[in-house]
């Protein structure tokens, strides 16, 4: 009998033991559980800040490309702009020395008929100056002479002057009591300028 009672004892005790590592085991399940819920939001947490970086990290690329065009860009409109002024000055330089070896042919073919014109007039008789036909020449002189200056076409001065090789052409020399060495003592043909630059040398005879 008590035998029995012993071994129903053990029984006992031996379930009871089993039902506390139940136990145990359920509470060690539940808090493992309990980690893993809580390690499960961060853990997504983390993932959906990755993924964000990530978006980040691509849009940030996207706008360095966009922005590294615009600027590729930006510099060829400069560099056409730059080019484009370059041509339009050239352009305005090459037409302005165009209009001006134009300007000095045209002049240089008008001298000569100057020159026709004071040679006429200055052949003119003094009782003839007063009569229509010598009024008439010295008016059409005065009016050619008065458009040459406008256009900026001048007479060079010579007679009295020093002789100057950039203004005058010397074809002769002469002696004079009235000048001294190296003066223009007379003008054999006229020189004339077009805006301060020669257009034909003044023929001079300078005293010696």
């Amino acid at each position: 009998m008590e035998e029995q009672e012993s071994k129903l004892e053990k029984e006992l005790k031996e379930e009871d033991v089993k039902e506390e590592s139940k136990a145990e085991e359920t509470a060690t399940e539940n808090e493992t559980s309990a980690e893993k819920e809580e390690t499960k939001p961060d853990e997504e947490a983390s993932h959906e800040d990755k993924k964000s970086e990530k978006k980040k990290n691509k849009s940030d690329k996207k706008q360095d490309a966009l922005k590294e065009k615009v600027d590729e860009l930006e510099d060829k409109v400069k560099r056409q702009l730059a080019e484009f002024e370059n041509f339009r000055n050239r352009t305005e330089k090459e037409k302005t020395q165009m209009f001006e070896t134009g300007a000095r042919s045209v002049i240089e073919k008008i001298l000569p008929i100057v020159d026709n014109f004071e040679r006429g007039l200055a052949t003119v008789p003094e009782d003839e100056k007063g009569k229509p036909f010598a009024e008439g020449m010295d008016k059409i002189y005065k009016q050619l002479m008065t458009e040459l200056e406008k256009m900026e076409v001048k007479p060079i001065e010579a007679v009295g002057k020093e002789f100057n090789p950039e203004l005058h052409n010397a074809v002769m020399q002469v002696e004079s009591d009235e000048y001294e060495s190296g003066i223009v003592a007379q003008e054999l043909q006229k020189g004339y300028t077009y805006r301060d630059q020669v257009v034909r040398h003044s023929m001079v005879a300078v005293v010696q």
